[in-house]
């Protein structure tokens, strides 16, 4: 019997599901298997491919170099699958499986929440995991199928993938209304002077993406604090007398003064990203198709 008579395509959904998760418990779950079946499934897959595939750890699995390199082409074969059983149709209602999202926490905040709602109400089978996107391992999660769309800026993304430009975004100039600096015009080299707090994601450091704007000024900032994540820095302005500098629709409903310049940096673009491979897949087109663009 050769090898391709003794692969078939619930094994090698089971071997996408243990590269996403590398946990054979939270695999089994996922595709509604036996945590056994799962084991026995992955026996098959072990002997088809003479590798070991998973190497156990701790609380799961690491999948090998050997691996990591086939989850690529299983990842492809599977998306031409489903796009040749859904050439007839598609219908979001039956939809199941998982559907993972890598966002900034900005994305998190202003995007996701309509996307959600969208999916849960039209697509109630489907489940959705999302993850805090990083810069450093996004292309390695998109390669290996552990992401479907990632939502950020057009700095974070590689320039082979397909974009969607979800709409244009500014940053402003906020303190909490107890700040000093809310009681008078500065200028901006007041501003520049003024304690400041920064969101910085994916590196912790006092740098940030305004930096550069200022410094066309011949400015340089006054950063005294440096937050993981933008949905943490309003809390930390009500606390202290300082500025930051916030994307305008993630500030809509809070508490916050925005404080007036003279000069405004330059907007940017917010945008939602996916490998090339899922260009075809019905499931990632009808997903796309829900984001909010402007």
């Amino acid at each position: 019997m050769s090898k391709l008579d003794r692969l078939d395509i619930k094994q090698l959904r089971v071997f996408q599901a243990l590269i996403r998760e590398e946990n054979a418990s939270k695999a089994a779950h996922q595709l509604g298997l036996t945590q056994q079946a799962v084991s026995e499934h992955l026996k098959k897959l072990r002997d088809v491919f003479d590798d070991r595939l998973f190497v156990r750890k701790t609380n799961g699995f690491v999948p090998t170099p050997f691996a990591q390199t086939l989850s690529v082409g299983v990842d492809k074969l599977l998306v031409d699958f489903n796009s040749l059983i859904a050439t007839t149709s598609f219908e979001p209602s039956t939809v199941k499986g998982t559907f993972v999202i890598a966002a900034t926490d900005y994305a998190q905040q202003v995007v996701l929440p309509k996307l959600i709602a969208k999916l849960r109400r039209e697509s109630p089978y489907l489940k959705v995991i999302v993850r805090d996107f990083e810069i450093d391992k996004l292309h390695d999660w998109m390669e290996s199928g552990k992401v479907n769309l990632a939502i950020a800026f057009p700095d974070y993304i590689p320039d082979s993938y397909p974009v969607v430009r979800l709409f244009k975004e500014s940053h402003v100039c906020v303190a909490s209304s107890h700040a000093a600096i809310t009681q008078s015009q500065p200028t901006l080299a007041e501003v520049a002077s003024y304690p400041t707090i920064i969101a910085s994601p994916s590196r912790p450091n006092f740098k940030g993406s305004i930096d550069t704007w200022f410094a066309q000024f011949g400015l340089k900032r006054n950063v005294v604090i440096s937050a993981p994540c933008f949905s943490i820095v309003p809390m930390y302005l009500n606390t202290t007398d300082s500025i930051a500098f916030l994307p305008s629709r993630a500030i809509n409903s809070l508490d916050l003064v925005e404080i007036p310049l003279t000069e405004t940096p330059e907007s940017f673009d917010v945008i939602a990203a996916w490998h090339p491979r899922y260009n075809e897949d019905p499931l990632q087109k009808w997903v796309v198709s829900l984001l909010d663009v402007e």
